[in-house]
């Protein structure tokens, strides 16, 4: 007991919590995140050796499965009466106080924070609820896990509020003066004897394929909610809501502006909003500037049932929408809204001048926008906060911003994120090398026959894989009938289709809205603008003539695009910052690795550098 309690203030608990962060993260804590550790950590050592239960093992900042979402602490042990693994998830909060929001104690507010917050409750219910989903250990003995939120310096008068939320035993909530009780409910799920076997289980259990968002769209959209929202995921979910009431209340219009970069669950917030709207009969649209999104959603969402599919439009639909008639509009993938909705095939009376933001602010009482701007991949688009948030100035509306930090998407592997925007020069520092985790998998391919054959074995083994490209070959996009793809991206002696042009399969592959979603789509090369929004277990990427490295720089050959939307009027930093984002949208699409194949023989040899493979070496392929 005397050296448990000497680890308690140990300098070298600080500083191995330290190097796994940078580790997982590829960036030290930040300064507010060390105190917390310093702060909270011996608060919990210190009721775990009070209530005698030195030997469970403590499991500090436990990432979840397939998300960079971490909990405090996860306490593994052996239940005192059945003597099974045990586990008791633990959120540690050093607030002195804390208040209900005015319309729902779900969220909650401090005066440190500019922005409402979970409530504690909520959000270790929200943990354990995702771990039985996604940890084979769990998953068929949900009753193993339960979970508390111990706010370690307040008084009960001081939360006195956050209580208004129903407790169960996955989410309860103990200030410093139920220390007491604290202690009670650990014994309760805790035994003495030693939690060492138990954590093991924990750690090896095998982990749940992820709930890819298009395989659950339609149970999400029309049954019930298929997904569980953590953190400010689920704030910016209850955000919605309750502007939504308070439009039906009192003649009200708020605008709600949800952002994140790729795999943080923008498009799992709007399908829960949408569902959740449809099943209480409100009016309320998904709308989207992607051809390939919508009709996908419009197909796997609604199949069976038109009253689904007319629910998915375009961001263009709303030139004559009647204003505030629907409750809810929500615009998905906002990046791309474009500065009018006119184009050739609008009727004169139509062509207002009038900005497509502006269009969908008035569609409804409460329109909401989800956007990473950098995914902007072509000319005109415009989607920005900026924009959103000068038009509902303009018009005096309420506007609120909901930043999403976390993502679901590269394994949950914020490591990997981040290497790809050091990478592509979309963060400052330049390229790092990667240190591999055990989240996600980074290989650098000698050739495309190379990549191919790999990511073949890995669907034989029942994952999903795609292999697409930079723009830098010409598209066919007219086909002879009775003939097959032809086969334009040509490297060497490899060369494949790219994915359909057009809304009709042709010679068994699927048309274009369907290459990322439809298994026959491993057979052609996917662009941008049909991966984006998706994502796939394995993603091979090409990258081709129009982004090499040279004298240690990235350089934009704009020659070597052979995308249609740039012209001789689109500047070179224009084009430089899309080909920069066409290259992150694609390298962000694995869930579980990522193949990089570059044409170019010296930009290679830096991805090998980068990769943490400095010699040339084949892929493990059978």
């Amino acid at each position: 007991m005397s050296a448990a309690r000497e680890q308690v203030h140990s300098e070298q608990l600080w500083l191995r919590l330290t190097e796994h962060f940078v580790h997982d993260h590829g960036h030290r804590p930040s300064a507010s995140e060390a105190k917390s550790w310093q702060m909270s950590i011996p608060a919990l050592l210190n009721v775990l050796l009070e209530a005698e239960l030195d030997d469970v093992h403590v499991l500090f900042e436990y990432q979840l499965p397939l998300t960079s979402k971490r909990a405090d602490a996860v306490l593994a042990g052996v239940h005192p009466r059945t003597g099974a693994p045990s586990y008791v998830v633990v959120e540690l909060k050093q607030w002195a106080d804390a208040a209900a929001d005015d319309d729902d104690a779900l969220l909650c507010r401090l005066d440190s924070y500019a922005r409402p917050v979970l409530n504690p409750i909520e959000q270790v219910r929200g943990y354990c609820d995702y771990l039985v989903s996604f940890n084979g250990a769990l998953s068929s003995h949900p009753e193993r896990v339960a979970g508390a939120a111990y706010l370690h310096n307040a008084t009960e008068f001081g939360i006195s509020g956050l209580y208004n939320v129903e407790q169960s035993e996955r989410g309860r909530l103990f200030s410093e003066e139920r220390r007491g009780e604290f202690i009670a409910f650990l014994k309760s799920r805790l035994g003495p004897a030693s939690g060492a076997v138990a954590a093991d289980e924990l750690l090896a259990g095998k982990i749940g394929p992820s709930k890819q968002l298009i395989a659950v769209a339609a149970r999400e959209v029309r049954n019930r909610e298929e997904f569980v929202l953590l953190d400010e995921q689920r704030v910016a979910y209850e955000v919605v809501m309750r502007a939504l009431n308070r439009a039906a209340r009192a003649d009200h219009k708020e605008v709600v502006v949800i952002t994140g970069g790729p795999g943080t669950g923008k498009s799992v917030i709007a399908l829960s909003l949408l569902g959740e709207l449809y099943r209480q009969g409100r009016s309320a649209l998904h709308a989207t500037g992607s051809a390939s999104f919508t009709k996908t959603m419009r197909k796997v969402a609604g199949a069976r049932k038109r009253e689904v599919q007319d629910l998915f439009k375009y961001f263009n639909s709303f030139m004559t929408a009647e204003r505030n008639g629907l409750d809810a509009l929500i615009c998905d993938e906002a990046h791309r809204i474009r500065k009018t909705s006119a184009n050739r095939y609008t009727r004169a009376e139509h062509r207002t001048g009038k900005a497509q933001v502006e269009e969908l602010i008035d569609a409804a009482r409460v329109p909401v926008f989800l956007l990473d701007e950098h995914q902007v991949v072509r000319p005109g688009e415009m989607g920005t906060v900026n924009q959103i948030r000068d038009v509902a100035a303009a018009k005096n509306l309420s506007f609120q911003e909901i930043s999403l930090d976390s993502q679901f998407r590269c394994g949950g592997s914020d490591a990997y994120l981040r290497w790809v925007v050091r990478l592509l020069g979309l963060e400052t520092g330049g390229p790092v090398t990667w240190d591999p985790d055990d989240r996600m998998q980074l290989l650098v391919a000698e050739s495309p026959q190379e990549m191919e054959a790999f990511l073949q074995e890995r669907r034989a083994e029942n994952y999903s894989a795609r292999i697409s490209a930079g723009y830098c070959w010409r598209w066919t996009t007219k086909y002879p009938p009775g003939e097959p793809l032809p086969t334009d991206v040509v490297v060497g002696d490899w060369a494949r289709p790219w994915n359909v042009f057009g809304e009709r399969g042709v010679a068994g592959a699927p048309p274009a809205a369907l290459w990322a979603t439809d298994p026959a789509g491993f057979g052609q090369v996917g662009c941008v603008y049909t991966a984006q929004g998706f994502e796939y277990d394995w993603s091979g990427v090409i990258l081709g003539p129009d982004l090499v490295w040279r004298d240690d720089q990235w350089v934009i050959e704009r020659t070597a695009s052979k995308d249609p939307v740039f012209t001789k009027a689109t500047p070179d930093k224009v084009i430089g910052e899309l080909v920069r984002n066409t290259y992150k949208v694609l390298l962000t699409r694995g869930m579980v690795g990522t193949v990089i194949y570059s044409t170019d023989a010296e930009t290679r040899a830096k991805l090998r550098e980068l990769a943490g493979a400095d010699e040339p070496a084949a892929l493990p392929v059978t």
